[in-house]
């Protein structure tokens, strides 16, 4: 089995298309086919389906190809890692993090590594801490920014807690306070009633808050739902409801912002990757970076043992 055979699959695999894949791969098609008829022969196993105009994956193709990428993933990590020259001067960081960070503590972390490693490319993917486990896994990432717990049934990461960040309610300035209560202060059980702004379904944030007012005995009432961080904040400034979002974000919205009275609702954040392929040198100074920026000290940082 050759590296260049599990390539090929994935992108025929990807593309359901021989010629359409061989274009892409910048081959010719009959040298395509021959690759991928001697890595069926290597396996004992036909990998796809053919029928004119319709390519499908068979059951050993679909139990092949995330092993594939898996491991064409490690192969260009090692290759990066391999090509790196002294002191940075080139090379890749591929970062995930929630909307939420990456209009919080992201941008400011980037500025300060740009500045130190110019030569490195950055590359963030923006998304929920489930999407960006399941990334992780696949090999589609060095490194991400989750919230913790990662829940049941989790790949096998290597997690390290960076901070703890207290949730707040954000209201429009321009609309009444949510709540009357001394100190503007706000309870749980005060959002009872009020028109909320939600996210939408599979985003942290929409689980916590959900979570928290059922604790408190009551399902919130919507006048909107479905969007990212950007989108909230904006259905909040136009006075469509309250929301409840990080304090890191809401110090940065110009909204009002009222703390929870007693018991703070928080969010834990950690860094992550994965367990059997400890990140590349660049994610690493990364990760300096980020602990800097945090006052945290060295030994926070995982290393994958």
């Amino acid at each position: 089995m050759q590296l260049q055979q599990l390539r090929y699959f994935a992108t025929v695999a990807e593309l359901r298309h021989f010629t359409r894949a061989a274009e892409a791969l910048h081959v010719a098609q009959p040298s395509l086919s021959q690759q991928i008829r001697a890595l069926e022969h290597e396996l004992g196993a036909e990998l796809f389906h053919r029928a004119r105009g319709n390519i499908t994956l068979t059951d050993a193709g679909e139990a092949l190809l995330p092993v594939a990428r898996r491991i064409l993933a490690d192969t260009d990590t090692a290759r990066r890692e391999v090509h790196e020259v002294a002191q940075l001067r080139r090379g890749r960081v591929r970062l995930g993090a929630p909307p939420s960070l990456c209009a919080s503590l992201v941008p400011d972390v980037l500025r300060v590594y740009h500045a130190r490693y110019p030569g490195i490319e950055l590359f963030v993917d923006e998304g929920g801490s489930q999407d960006l486990v399941r990334s992780l896994a696949a090999g589609g990432l060095d490194v991400a920014l989750v919230i913790t717990p990662l829940g049941p049934g989790a790949p096998a990461l290597t997690t390290a807690e960076l901070l703890r960040e207290d949730l707040v309610v954000v209201s429009s300035p321009d609309e009444p306070p949510p709540t009357r209560r001394a100190g503007a202060r706000i309870r749980v059980a005060d959002l009872r009633g009020l028109p909320m702004v939600m996210f939408r379904r599979g985003y942290d944030l929409r689980e916590m808050t959900l979570a928290a007012c059922r604790a408190a005995g009551f399902e919130p009432s919507f006048t909107v739902e479905g969007g990212e961080m950007d989108a909230v904040l904006g259905f909040v400034r136009a006075g469509l409801g309250v929301a409840v979002v990080p304090g890191m974000v809401a110090a940065r919205s110009g909204l009002r912002v009222t703390a929870f009275a007693g018991e703070p609702l928080r969010r834990t954040v950690a860094v992550a990757h994965r367990k059997d392929a400890p990140p590349p040198r660049a994610a690493r100074e990364l990760w300096g970076v980020l602990l800097e920026h945090l006052d945290l000290g060295p030994g926070s940082v995982p290393r994958g043992d």
